[in-house]
Order: C-alpha cells, then sequence, then structure tokens
C-alpha cells in the first residue's frame, strides 16, 4: 500500500482548512476595522456639529451687547448645555486615538476660553482679546477637523497655516 496518495490527501485537506480560516479571519478583521471606523466617524460628526452649535449660541451672546453681564453669563453657560459639546466630547474620548483626544481637549478648552470671556463680559469683536480667542478656537477647530480626517484616513491632512 502506498502512502503518498493518503499523504497527500491529507496535506490538501490541511492547506484547504487553513486558507479558509485564514480567509475568515482576515473578513473578520476587516469587518471589524469598517465598523469601528464608521462608529467613529458619527461620533466624529456628532462632535463637530456640538461643538459649532455650541460656538453658534455664543456667538448669540456675544452679541447681546446692550445686556446686562449676568444676561451675558447666563447666555454663555447656557450654550454649553445646549450645545451638547460635553457629553459628545467624553465619548469621542473613549474611541478615539490619543492624538485625536489631544486635539479634542485644544478645541473644546480653546471654546470654553471663549465663553469664559463672554461671562466677564467682553465678546465685542473691537475686544483684541475676544478676537484672539476667537483666532484660537478657528485654528484648534481645524486642527481637530484635520485629525479626525487623517485617523478616518479620508486624506493624509491639510496644509496649516
Amino acid at each position: 500500500m502506498s502512502w503518498i496518495p493518503l499523504f497527500s490527501t491529507a496535506l490538501g485537506a490541511v492547506i484547504g482548512i487553513a486558507a479558509t480560516l485564514l480567509a475568515d479571519w482576515t473578513r473578520a478583521n476587516r469587518n471589524q476595522r469598517e465598523e469601528s471606523r464608521t462608529v467613529r466617524r458619527q461620533l466624529y460628526g456628532d462632535y463637530l456639529a456640538a461643538l459649532s452649535l455650541t460656538r453658534h449660541h455664543l456667538r448669540v451672546a456675544a452679541r447681546n451687547a446692550g445686556s446686562p453681564i449676568e444676561d451675558k453669563a447666563r447666555l454663555a453657560l447656557e450654550a454649553f448645555e445646549a450645545g451638547g459639546a460635553y457629553q459628545a466630547r467624553y465619548q469621542v474620548a473613549l474611541v478615539a486615538p490619543g492624538h485625536v483626544t489631544d486635539a479634542s481637549t485644544a478645541a473644546f478648552n480653546a471654546l470654553r476660553s471663549l465663553r469664559d470671556l463672554i461671562e466677564g463680559g467682553g465678546g465685542a469683536n473691537s475686544d483684541p482679546a475676544f478676537r484672539e480667542a476667537q483666532q484660537q478656537w478657528a485654528a484648534r477647530f481645524a486642527a481637530l477637523r484635520n485629525c479626525m480626517r487623517v485617523d478616518l484616513g479620508l486624506d493624509q491632512g491639510e496644509k496649516q497655516p
């Protein structure tokens, strides 16, 4: 009796099983990466929208030039509640890599600085401190968007001014 046909049949079966397992493992990893990317894309979009909405509410508070400082301070505080930036920030921190979380924190802190200026009675476009805070916010927000795009593989990053 020859062992060669039996051996070649067994070897073929092992190769077939190994190839199938490798293909299934590769497909499962790809699906998991795509699902993770989809979740991050949704959270990133929600967070950017929350920051933008918060910024809009802060702009409304700042434009109440004739209002007493207490009213502007109340509107500035309400802007953070209405915008939902706090909640979205913590969700992003759970799933984002470190460089996105760092950019998220920087953008959030820049937005909070705007809020603090408005609470203190500032917010006029003629105020140099307010203009500087607005520029810081815009730069941090752009950097955050860029980090998120790179993390999602949408581009290799935009040129920063």
